[in-house]
């Protein structure tokens, strides 16, 4: 076209300076601009052939130079890039700029003087120089891409390289002063795309300079933008890689760079293939590929250059070698193609080839690597870095197997890789998921093939390396927020490396460091957990000569005692045995170096820090003293009672010491300090306040957790030191108490003491009460009760003055509840605490004295303990308290009510629900993950629900009543969110109800029974789980399955918070309840009324539900109740209900919940025939009515021997069950009619067996029958059916008699069934769940048949799993799924506003000339679809109606991005005859696709290079006045009976034969 334009204009006129001129008048239009370019290249080539004049056409090109171009650029570049411009639209500006250029440069070609490009490059490069964001910058680059290969390579050598060394600059971000992305990126793309290849063309200094910035130091991956720095060198590809089929002599290979050789050029590569951009990562997929081809070529030897360290190259090429090496990167590159596409069914296939890379690059001979190791750990890298986290999880699984199988040698790379993205992606905690199948509670196999690869990892490293990849291995786990899951699990691999002292103080740092970053987790028990495994990997790794005791019992001391480190537990006796083997090894602490002691010993350490503890510093004198830190008496008492049991493990292998012998040698001063309270009034303040909180400390870190804390021989001696001192320490407690009563201006040291001691007075009473024999019989009160039921509740500590507070302050004052200073900001803790002691021992008494408690509103005019004694007021203070205490103080006050509520309740009723609101306000505020919800939420349901408070409130049925179960409500729904709330109310009831019951035996259940809306939500309750829930649960629960080995098991309480244990509960209750007791039989049939109403409400709610949803589940766990209770309801109950029953058969139900209805029947007519007349009325129901439903009472039916087993007389019975199943062994529907079949069987066998006579009218039916069916011919659907119903576990295994047990209902139905895994609950489960007694004679646990050993549809897995396993079990496969990726698209789009031809050219795509017009079509999907169509097969442009329909996600998810990457062009239907007119104008042929009298076999259709396809509307095709335009219609030759294809795929059945044609035209074989 344009090349007709330009022979036009010079056929006109032969003179150049007036057709020049001419086209130089007037504005300056992209079209005259274009036309101009046109022109002078039409003359250039002219000249070139020698036909143009030789005179004129220079000067006339030199004056269109000077006189118009260059003063056209120059306005151009002084408006910034994309700048408003009046006379140009900003689409249209860039095409003057290009078009000006090539018109530049042919006026200096025509002109013949290298002079002016030089001056023009001059100009330019000073606009470049100036930054990207300076006006003219754009321009600029236009001119030297159109004067650069006029420069001359000699004279303009310095030139050259200044112009390319600013290119580089730029192209790689270094150029410009503006911060944006958008500038930056689009000079990036057009200099790479237009100056970068124009330079490189001009070889010699240019392409050298290029080159020198591209492989500076500076421009390494690390400092530069991999982006940019690929985008160059994809563009330039060509040019820095040797030319295989160019010039091969030395000279012309030397001349040029070979980045082959260059180790930053392949770093830049390996950044490239893990980037997160696609293009970038395609990019550096092109640059491996070309070297590879351009290596296999060339033939020659290559080695790339020195890098850091002792490893292979980061790439070489051998022609000995050359089979093995395309090998290994066809591979390589094939497994990065694939990991494109993000399909993990795509993806596996290819993973066996990857095993193959790590074979190829180790060697056999030496083993060590042969290709660098790096490479492999991009594709990791890309894996793990996948937005598909299932593929994320198959490339970790994949690396941590590496050493399963094979020997890999050392790498630094590797090892850098493990601590940096390995653990990067392992942080991710859904990829801790059980797998399919795996039991629940089981552990995670991620977290097992971590642990065994850390392990054998750890021990095939080199000795000199171990210990610093550990300690950076422990301080990576610290430098990010780990959720709880992977912490836990890395942790857990942490603690089983073999031993090895790799750890010194460092180490012992990090580690603490970690047990820091586990504190921010919420799951309690698995931070503990977490703890336990660190604990245990410092004593496995820590070099015992490096650290010392005091650094040791620092980093014990980071450990909480109530999740993890407490006395009693296997953890705590491995530490013990540590200390006992390691002690004499440690490096001397400083403080036994300063007392002369050299050499080291546990117990030296320790009796010099109880020493050291209990000295007053000389400057503390007077009153006034700051608290001192709790944190050195906890380390104090945690050594002490270490050392103590070290001790102990001595005299297993030396002779016997006495445990009192040993505390003495270490309690001495404490015990000498604690004696002189009562009488040295002198003793400085400091070493009281230190002697008490060391007491205290002692006292709670002595108690033994676990079975063996009965016989603590330890705990036993340090109570009767102790209980020596009581006296003096009492006398103590009293008088600080006591003491400046009358003081207007307390000091804070007389606050602080009266702190101290009422929090000591508080431990007395609470360890009086844990210690029943330490209470006197007698209930006198003594000046202890007398003092404390005389308290003034609630009062509060009048606050110092802040001068006061100040000038006592001390700078190692901590800020923890009573280790806090008296400072303003701790002040109200202190207060909270110091109330919160008081309630403490106000529950010892009222426990002590609840005998005294008046259960009447009426006051005592003279009470010698008031605070028993006027409950009303006490009541009212607690009620206050509860206002005051923040939460994790409320519990003695809780323990309180518990005491008060019972006796109040019915004479001040509305004050007993006010602290029912107060107490379930706080309650509900709470996270279940705090430590302090567990024990208040238990208290709290021990005050409201407690038997006696339910009973009054039932009783009087007043408002208390109603809030108890509006209470009960919310606590239920709270447990939705919250696992385990529920747990602890039911099992609280049951408990309560169960010794109740125990106790009388008529109305013992009288308080259960109104609350049995409680026992039924027990029975039908568990939540479904989001997956992230569920992963947490099946931690959990795989930790309390560890039991013992797991030390945060025993140091927490477990109180079975799993939803199964509600269940499991509800269902031991309703087992221990007697059949023969009315007030249980009354009971148990108000439950099942509910159970059944429950089910009529869920299937009423939703007539079709799916497989494991809510609804199932929850019918599913009404039915399990009721065949529980079954055996305890009689037969007057059953009539009321057994309708309900049918009527529920008749119900659309999934399978489980079928089987359960037919159990029940089966089991309610064996042991009560009598309703089997209304048994027979079901099968009379109308057709309409029964439908498929039928088939749970034939299934009933099979069954009928079982049924029959107890009646004499059984002739009858059989006769009624074969004339009502001979009726449905006709019907039409197949399922029905192979139910009515096996129950023919079965019942015919029964007949046979009994030898009836009267039958035999009936055998030749049923003989044919059963003959016909057991016959079947073939392989087909209906004798498979046939097959597997009758080895179906219901029909051939099942005995509804054998099997009723708890084992059969809960897990093996269950899990026959299909039911999801979270619905099984193991036998297992119901015999650790002991908080309710099994009832005595309990027998009917475990299933007495073989039906537990039968698997879930093992006839259905003949068909699918073989293949299936076979296919996982291949090691490679033969062939694998490739997206085709052409190389050649390679530069990115620099244009947008490009000639849709121009910007396929730039794609490196091939261009067709293939119009496609689907412009009638209306569905987006087929639009989509052929969008996609079109760009894969390369068609020049896409016609639709409109645009718009680019945005619909419809279309969208079709074309997959293919609108991006082809033309599309709107021409709507009323325009489409004038569209193709002007199309056949420029020689296209017009094809419909179309059925039409006078169409064409496609088979035999030749296309026209130069094609235009119209497709016609989804229903109407193409319309009459259309069709008249058609130079040719084209239609599909069709074998079947549907009229036509749709119309997407006979589009692309058209556009590939178009593509095939011109393919096989052209002799190229590839698309």
């Amino acid at each position: 076209m344009e090349w007709v334009l330009a022979e036009a204009l010079l056929s006109q006129s032969r003179d150049p300076r007036a057709l020049l001129g001419a086209l130089c008048q007037g504005e300056a239009s992209a079209e005259r601009v274009e036309t101009l370019r046109f022109l002078l290249q039409r003359l250039e080539d002219e000249e070139a052939r020698g036909s143009g004049g030789a005179g004129a056409l220079p000067e006339a090109a030199r004056e269109v130079a000077a006189g118009y171009l260059v003063p056209l650029l120059r306005s151009l570049r002084g408006r910034p890039a994309g700048g408003p411009d009046p006379s140009l639209q900003p689409r249209h500006r860039r095409r003057v700029l290009r078009a000006a250029g090539a018109a530049l440069r042919s006026c200096v070609r025509l002109a013949g003087r290298p002079q002016l490009a030089a001056a023009l490059a001059e100009e330019a490069l000073r606009d470049l120089l100036a930054g990207w964001r300076a006006p003219g910058a754009e321009a600029a680059v236009e001119v030297l891409a159109a004067v650069g290969p006029c420069l001359r390579p000699r004279e303009d050598g310095p030139l050259l390289e200044r112009v390319a060394g600013a290119a580089v600059a730029l192209a790689l971000g270094g150029g410009g002063d503006g911060d944006e992305a958008g500038p930056a990126e689009d000079a990036a793309a057009l200099v790479a795309g237009r100056l970068l290849p124009v330079l490189v063309q001009c070889g010699g200094a240019a392409l050298r300079a290029v080159w020198g910035g591209l492989a500076a130091p500076g421009a390494s991956p690390g400092s530069g933008r991999v982006e940019e720095k690929l985008l160059v060198l994809s563009a330039l590809a060509e040019k820095l890689l040797p030319e295989p089929g160019g010039d091969r002599t030395r000279g012309a290979r030397e001349a040029g760079p070979d980045a082959r050789r260059c180790w930053r050029f392949w770093r830049t590569v390996q950044a490239g293939l893990g980037q997160a951009d696609a293009l970038t990562r395609k990019r550096a997929r092109y640059l491996l590929q070309r070297a590879v081809e351009v290596s296999a070529e060339l033939g020659a030897d290559c080695t790339c250059g020195p890098q850091e360290g002792n490893g292979p190259s980061l790439f070489w090429w051998s022609e000995k070698k050359k089979d093995e090496l395309l090998k290994f990167w066809e591979n390589y590159i094939l497994i990065m193609e694939t990991l494109e596409g993000n399909q993990i069914h795509v993806i596996k296939p290819v993973l066996p080839k990857l095993n193959n890379l790590f074979e190829y690059a180790v060697s056999e001979e030496n083993g060590c690597w042969l290709f660098h190791p790096s490479w492999h750990m991009c594709i990791y890298k890309r894996m793990f870095e996948s937005e598909n986290k299932i593929l994320t999880k198959e490339g970790v699984i994949h690396f941590l197997e590496l050493y399963e199988t094979k020997i890999l040698p050392f790498s630094p790379e590797f090892s850098e890789f493990i601590i940096g993205p390995l653990m990067d992606a392992l942080s991710e905690s859904s990829l801790y998921s059980r797998s399919p199948g795996q039991p629940i509670g089981s552990c995670s196999p991620l977290g097992l093939k971590l642990q065994k690869f850390l392990v054998t990892y750890f021990s095939l490293l080199p000795e000199e390396i171990k210990s610093s990849f550990l300690l950076k291995f422990i301080r990576k786990m610290t430098s990010r927020h780990w959720c709880a899951v992977p912490i836990l699990f890395l942790s857990k691999a942490l603690a089983h490396v073999p031993r090895h002292k790799a750890l010194g103080i460092d180490g012992l740092l990090a580690l603490r460091d970690v047990i820091h970053c586990t504190m921010i987790t919420h799951q309690i028990l698995l931070r503990g957990a977490a703890q336990c495994y660190l604990l245990q990997t410092a004593m496995n790794l820590l070099d015992v000569e490096k650290v010392s005791l005091s650094d040791v019992s620092t980093f014990l001391m980071s450990l909480r005692q109530e999740e993890s480190l407490g006395r009693g537990t296997s953890l705590w006796t491995e530490l013990c045995d540590w200390l006992r083997v390691n002690e004499s090894y440690f490096k001397p602490s400083p403080m036994c170096s300063s007392i002369g002691l050299h050499k080291t010993s546990l117990n030296a350490y320790v009796k010099s820090i109880v020493q050291e503890y209990v000295k007053s510093s000389a400057w503390e004198t007077g009153e006034n003293c700051f608290m001192p830190d709790w944190f050195e008496a906890k380390l104090v008492s945690l050594m002490v009672l270490l050392a103590v049991d070290v001790e102990g493990m001595k005299t297993q292998y030396s002779g016997k010491q006495r445990t009192e012998n040993v505390l003495r040698i270490f309690l001495d001063p404490l015990l000498d300090v604690l004696m002189k309270f009562g009488t040295n009034a002198y003793m400085p303040l400091l070493k009281t306040d230190r002697c008490l909180q060391l007491l205290l400390k002692l006292l709670n870190t002595c108690r033994l957790k676990g079975s063996s804390a009965q016989d603590d021989e330890v705990s036993t001696v340090l109570q009767n030191f102790f209980m020596s001192t009581t006296e003096s320490i009492s006398e103590f407690i009293l008088r600080r108490l006591t003491m400046n009563e009358l003081n207007s201006e307390p000091t804070v040291g007389s606050q602080i003491q009266r702190v101290v001691s009422m929090a000591a007075l508080a431990m007395v009473c609470e360890a009086i009460d844990q210690k029943p024999e330490l209470q006197l019989d007698s209930l006198h009160a003594g000046p202890l009760e007398s003092f404390l039921s005389s308290l003034q509740l609630n009062q509060t500590l009048q606050k110092p003055h802040a001068e006061e507070q100040s000038s006592y302050a001390h700078p190692s004052e901590c800020s923890s509840v009573l280790e806090e200073s008296s400072s303003s900001q701790g002040w109200g803790k202190i207060v909270a605490q110091y109330i919160h002691d008081q309630w403490v021992c106000l529950s010892f008494l009222l426990k002590k004295y609840h005998t005294l408690i008046p259960t009447t509103g009426s006051e005592i005019l003279e009470p010698f303990l008031p605070a028993v004694q006027m409950p009303i007021r006490t009541l009212q203070s607690a009620l206050e308290a509860l206002t005051v205490l923040s939460s994790d103080q409320v519990l003695p006050v809780f323990h309180c009510l518990k005491v008060l509520v019972p006796k109040l309740l019915t004479s001040s009723e509305s004050l007993c629900i006010e602290s029912f609101d107060m107490a379930w306000k706080i309650i509900s505020s709470l996270s279940n993950t705090q430590l302090i919800f567990w024990p208040n939420l238990k208290a709290f349901v021990q005050f409201v629900f407690d038997n006696k408070v339910l009973t009054i409130a039932a009783k009087i049925k007043g408002q208390a009543y109603f809030k108890i179960k509006e209470i009960m409500y919310k606590i239920i729904e709270m447990s939705a969110i919250k696992t385990g709330v529920f747990n602890t109310l039911i099992s609280y009831c049951c408990q309560s109800w169960v010794v109740s019951a125990s106790n009388v035996s008529q109305g013992s259940l009288s308080s259960a029974k109104n609350y049995s809306e409680l026992i039924l939500e027990a029975c039908i309750f568990g939540t479904v789980f989001r997956r992230d829930q569920r992963l947490v649960q099946d931690v959990q629960t795989f930790i309390e399955n560890l039991g013992h080995d797991c030390a945060a098991n025993i140091v927490m309480e477990n109180t079975k918070r799993e939803d199964h244990y509600v269940r499991i509960c509800a269902v031991k209750f309703l087992c221990l309840l007697d059949g023969s007791n009315m007030s249980h039989k009354l009971f148990m049939e108000d439950l099942a009324i509910k159970l059944l109403d429950k089910d009529e409400l869920v299937s009423k709610s939703k007539k079709r539900y799916y497989v494991n949803s809510l609804q199932h589940r929850v019918k599913n766990r009404v039915w399990q109740t009721l065949l529980v209770l079954f055996p305890r309801l009689d037969q007057n109950f059953l009539n009321g209900i057994i309708d309900r029953i049918f009527q529920a058969g008749f119900t659309n139900n999934q399978a489980s919940i079928k089987y359960f209805i037919e159990w029940i029947i089966i089991l309610i007519l064996h042991k009560f025939p009598q309703f089997l007349p209304k048994f027979w009325d079901c099968f009379s129901y109308g057709e309409e009515n029964l439908k498929t439903s039928i088939c749970t009472f034939l299934a009933v039916l099979s069954h009928l021997d079982i049924i029959t087993q107890n009646i004499p007389e059984k002739k009858l019975i059989l006769k009624q069950a074969l004339i009502v199943v001979l009726q449905w062994c006709f019907n039409h529907n197949f399922s029905v009619r192979l139910y009515a079949l096996v129950a023919l069987k079965k019942l015919w066998t029964v007949c046979k067996v009994l030898s009836v006579e009267e039958f035999d009218a009936l055998t030749p039916v049923i003989e044919s029958s059963l003959h016909q069916v057991e016959s079947m011919h073939g392989a087909g659907n209906a004798k498979k059916n046939w097959q597997r119903i009758q080895e179906h576990f219901f029909f051939a295994a099942f005995h509804p008699l054998k099997d009723y047990c708890l084992e059969t209902i809960f897990y093996i139905l269950p899990r026959l069934s299909g039911l999801i895994e979270d619905e099984w609950i193991t036998i297992d489960k119901f015999t650790r769940f002991t908080d309710v007694p099994l009832a005595a004679g309990f027998q009917w646990y475990l299933s007495q048949t073989q039906l537990s050993k039968l698997k879930p549809g093992d006839w259905s897995q003949q068909d699918i799993g073989t293949n299936l396993v076979e296919a996982d079990n291949q090691a490679e496969w033969t062939d694998v799924q490739k997206k085709i990726i052409p190389w050649n698209s390679r530069v990115p789009d620099l244009d947008l506003e490009l000639l849709f031809q121009d910007r396929a050219a730039r794609l490196g795509k091939s261009i067709s000339r293939l119009i496609v017009v689907a412009s009638l079509i209306d569905k987006p999907t087929n639009l989509g679809g052929l969008c996609r169509t079109c760009e894969v097969f390369g068609a020049s442009v896409l016609v639709v109606g409109s645009l718009q329909c680019i945005s619909d996600k419809q279309f969208q998810h079709l074309s997959v991005s293919a609108e991006q990457w082809l033309p599309l062009v709107e021409v709507k239907p009323p325009q489409l005859i004038d569209y193709l007119q002007q199309k056949k104008t420029e020689g296209y042929t017009i094809i419909g696709v179309e059925q039409t009298a006078r169409s064409l076999d496609l088979t035999q259709y030749c296309f026209p290079e130069k094609s235009l396809l119209l497709l016609g509307n989804e229903r109407e095709g193409i319309p009459a006045n259309l069709i008249q335009q058609l130079d040719v219609c084209v239609e599909i030759p069709q074998q079947g009976i549907i009229r036509s294809l749709n119309v997407h795929v006979s589009g692309a059945l058209l556009i590939w034969e178009y593509t095939r044609q011109q393919l096989l035209s052209h002799g190229d074989t590839k698309p």
